[in-house]
């Protein structure tokens, strides 16, 4: 028989090539895999940037798929930093998460990965939806470490500010402790009334790239092959068809359901602008280049006195 195309389950963990030695998937293949199986809609959820949302948005788009933007973002809690995901449902949204990740860069020394303090997941939170990640995550971690109490605490908080935007997100790789994060996150689902949502979390295409995959995963990490305390996934991380997923989820049919339904959530998609050039004509007239030159100048200037503390006269003789 043919394989069912996938018409229902949303991917919403597509890792594109711009996760750094993590993703494996070029967006222009994606495209002709989407145009082929006619998927309904896809999240792209790259790690620590947003850098192919512009691309992915315009060229999936135009093969009839929906695409959403989301990103996955290091947040720290106490001793642990860990990735937590998060989509765009609005232009609001799309602006906030992009303003998290420019800061997690920003808001750090230069010797750590980029992050943020958990803190920074409640100042604003219109317009973005929160899963709760993977084993591997934030969440993942803690629950790694036993910190049971601590994880359910703030899943409260999370649902009081996020409300039904607020997602525990359940994985079935087949990865090492996950099993045992699924029953306690489905159990925190009960108690808190939070949704939980089906997702997989996907890196590459095709099951046979794995192996491939794997050997990124170890450039990634400085790791080798045969090592056996490395990071190691599953094969499970490919993009799976409608059919393999609904089998997967078989017994969480409202995951499935929440799944199909959060593409109606999200209302946005970035576009191509124009560059916005200076003007550097003058009522006065004047060349334009000598203009150019002359505010060049006088800006390095400023910020040679700003950040170098040099006095006018090193300057004259330095900068000509």
């Amino acid at each position: 028989m043919p394989e069912s195309k996938n018409q229902n389950f949303n991917h919403l963990k597509i890792h594109s090539q711009f996760s750094i030695c993590e993703g494996a998937i070029k967006i222009d293949e994606l495209k002709d895999f989407t145009k082929t199986n006619k998927l309904r809609a896809l999240a792209i959820c790259d790690t620590t940037n947003l850098c192919g949302a512009l691309e992915f948005a315009e060229k999936i788009s135009k093969v009839g798929t929906q695409p959403i933007i989301g990103t996955q973002i290091n947040f720290k809690y106490e001793n642990t930093t860990g990735l937590l995901p998060l989509y765009a449902l609005n232009e609001e949204g799309y602006k906030r998460i992009i303003e998290l990740s420019s800061m997690s860069y920003l808001k750090n020394d230069n010797l750590s990965d980029p992050h943020l303090d958990l803190k920074e997941l409640f100042n604003i939170t219109d317009g973005i939806s929160l899963f709760t990640g993977t084993i591997n995550g934030l969440f993942g971690q803690l629950f790694n470490k036993g910190k049971f109490t601590e994880i359910a605490e703030l899943y409260s908080k999370l649902k009081s500010k996020y409300n039904d935007r607020f997602y525990i997100e359940i994985q079935r790789h087949g990865d090492q402790n996950e099993i045992g994060f699924e029953k306690f996150n489905l159990s925190k689902s009960l108690d808190l009334e939070i949704p939980v949502i089906a997702t997989n979390e996907v890196f590459y295409i095709n099951k046979d790239m794995h192996e491939a995959h794997d050997a990124l995963i170890c450039i990634k990490n400085k790791t080798y092959i045969n090592e056996k305390n490395r990071l190691i996934y599953s094969d499970q991380h490919y993009l799976k068809n409608d059919s393999e997923m609904s089998e997967l989820f078989a017994d969480l049919p409202e995951a499935l359901e929440n799944n199909y339904n959060f593409s109606y959530r999200c209302s946005f998609r970035p576009l191509f602008s124009k560059p916005i050039l200076p003007n550097i004509s003058s009522e006065k007239g004047g060349n334009a280049d000598e203009i150019l030159k002359k505010n060049s100048l006088e800006g390095l200037n400023e910020k040679f006195q700003k950040f170098f503390k040099l006095e006018n006269n090193e300057l004259s003789s330095n900068v000509k």
